[in-house]
């Protein structure tokens, strides 16, 4: 009986090994990522790719283990979630008021050390930010949070 048990569980293993998520893979500038709206300079360009741009982009780099089901499925559930709370590939399609509470949003989680997060970074050790790439992606995020603020007010003129 336990033998049969076995036989049956390592089957739906190999079986699910064949039913791959979709992968999140558009690789080259997107038309409404935010360096097309806002400013985004070399420094914090290198933040963004390594700590945040796999799970808030339209191009995520997969590691060998989403090739494993269901940690896949995981992974794409995960980055999907990532991408619907910000997406900087589709930023620029925002409406001003929603990328300046975004950039808010990225700072106040950047600074608590809420992002990116420990789940991610305890594999991606490169995505572990020092305390000077912290204050770089906080600052330019409230520089882009009042540009995007201005943007809302209406024009006194």
């Amino acid at each position: 009986m336990g033998k049969r048990i076995l036989l049956i569980i390592a089957a739906i293993l190999v079986i699910i090994q064949f039913i791959r998520p979709e992968r999140n893979l558009h690789p080259g500038t997107q038309t409404a990522s935010i360096g097309r709206a806002y400013p985004v300079p070399a420094p914090v360009q290198g933040i963004l790719e390594k700590a945040c741009y796999d799970c808030h982009s339209n191009n995520t780099r997969y590691p060998w283990y989403s090739n494993i089901q269901p940690v896949g499925w995981w992974l794409e559930r995960h980055v999907n979630e990532g991408k619907r709370g910000l997406n900087f590939d589709e930023f620029a399609g925002y409406t001003h008021r929603r990328q300046s509470k975004k950039m808010k949003e990225a700072a106040e989680q950047v600074e608590k050390g809420e992002m990116p997060l420990d789940s991610y970074t305890w594999i991606h050790k490169d995505a572990v930010l020092t305390a000077q790439e912290r204050s770089t992606l906080i600052a330019w995020a409230h520089d882009v949070q009042r540009l995007a603020a201005d943007s809302t007010k209406p024009d006194t003129d």
